[in-house]
């Protein structure tokens, strides 16, 4: 029989994504060592990768994490409102966006662009804004390029001049962090540095350098001045996938994706499965039917070849995913309707992983939890069985 059950109620579930929160600070904490005595920022952008945007940054501020960044200002904003008074720091916005709300409530903001700047120094009412400048270290996103940056810097220190905003950082991103061999890490360093020395030759003492992610956190640590930003590391997933998985770099994963079968049949040879037929029995055979599609997040293109486990066994998503629902094959074995389905989760009792669901799509264990959609409730756990 299943154990999913919706919160508060003893009514079952159809599915559920189950979030550990001791795993959380776990990571945070082993995340902290790794920095080396840099400040730490735990990202919780895209709802936290999926997992709960309120709860994540909460376990991360119990575990110690000194910032918390988020990549939009409705994510920075909802955690103000969530009462999270901790630095926390915001970095993608487009023009006219109310940037005035985030400067009053004492988040800091990037800026790429003169701009930028000049949109910050407007939206200031009774503070400064608190500006973390970003420079283009050869990822060619956000950021000045070197060409650009002495523009960047005159245009924040004329404003800083009038108060209207303060340069509180200096800050980049790297590319190929979860490559720690490739020559690109080195270069980016280089004009990261490079940077810096620029501003300081125009006056500026900026508090914060930062250029960490999470690759970089773990493996490289001359990147990690004295801020870093791990995000997915925060989760428990490995930035390096299966070359250096979670356990080996001290990380738990946090989410365990779970759902009970909503029909069980048995199908002679031939019968073909779902869509286009793409899987057909080569042998009579039980097929599951599991109550998540495209639609819960799952990726398409993991079709004939995802992992599941289903009654302590592994076994493998056949034919295409569809939009809600998707079909196992069981083969001899029994079950029910109602039986539990576990499609990932840490790996420690035999399940999937979101690795090998990434693996299966073609795609990084990043994808595979940030794209779970909201008909799947999250239930949190605290150290307890998922």
């Amino acid at each position: 029989m299943s154990t999913l059950q919706s919160p508060g109620s003893d009514r079952p579930v159809r599915a559920e994504a189950v979030v550990d929160l001791a795993a959380i600070r776990h990571n945070v904490t082993t995340l902290r060592a790794r920095a080396q005595g840099a400040q730490l920022m735990t990202v919780v952008k895209a709802d936290g990768y999926g997992h709960g945007m309120i709860p994540v940054a909460r376990a991360a501020r119990e575990a110690g994490a000194d910032w918390i960044g988020a990549a939009v200002l409705e994510e920075a904003l909802a955690l103000r409102e969530a009462g999270d008074t901790g630095p926390i720091f915001c970095w993608l916005t487009t023009p006219g966006e109310p940037l005035e709300d985030a400067i009053a409530a004492g988040i800091d903001l990037s800026a790429g662009a003169p701009w930028e700047i000049d949109e910050l120094a407007a939206g200031v009412t009774d503070r400064p804004a608190r500006v973390h400048l970003k420079i283009d270290t050869g990822m060619s996103r956000g950021g000045a390029v070197p060409e650009e940056w002495p523009g960047l810097i005159r245009a924040a220190l004329r404003e800083q001049q009038t108060g209207r905003i303060e340069i509180k950082g200096l800050w980049s991103h790297l590319s190929s962090s979860d490559e720690p061999k490739s020559v690109a890490n080195e270069a980016q360093l280089a004009t990261f540095t490079e940077a810096i020395e620029v501003a300081e030759s125009f006056g500026i003492d900026a508090e914060f350098k930062h250029l960490a992610n999470s690759g970089a956190t773990l493996a490289l640590p001359e990147t990690h001045f004295n801020l870093v930003r791990p995000g997915v590391a925060t989760y428990g997933l490995s930035p390096f996938g299966h070359t250096l998985p979670s356990a080996e770099l001290g990380l738990v994963p946090a989410m365990t994706l779970k759902a009970r079968f909503a029909m069980v049949k048995r199908v002679p040879a031939g019968a073909g499965v779902s869509y286009g037929l793409t899987w057909t029995a080569s042998r009579p055979s039980t097929l599951g039917l599991i109550p998540l599609g495209y639609g819960d997040g799952l990726p398409r293109h993991a079709s004939n070849g995802a992992p599941v486990q289903a009654g302590g066994e592994r076994r493998t998503i056949v034919g295409r995913i569809c939009m809600d629902q998707c079909v196992v094959n069981l083969q001899d074995d029994q079950a029910a309707a109602g039986d539990e389905v576990v499609l990932f989760g840490p790996g420690t009792a035999g399940e999937p992983t979101a690795d090998d669901w990434a693996d299966a799509a073609g795609t990084i264990n990043y994808e595979i939890v940030t794209r779970l959609g909201a008909r799947i409730p999250r239930r949190y756990v605290d150290g307890g069985p998922a």
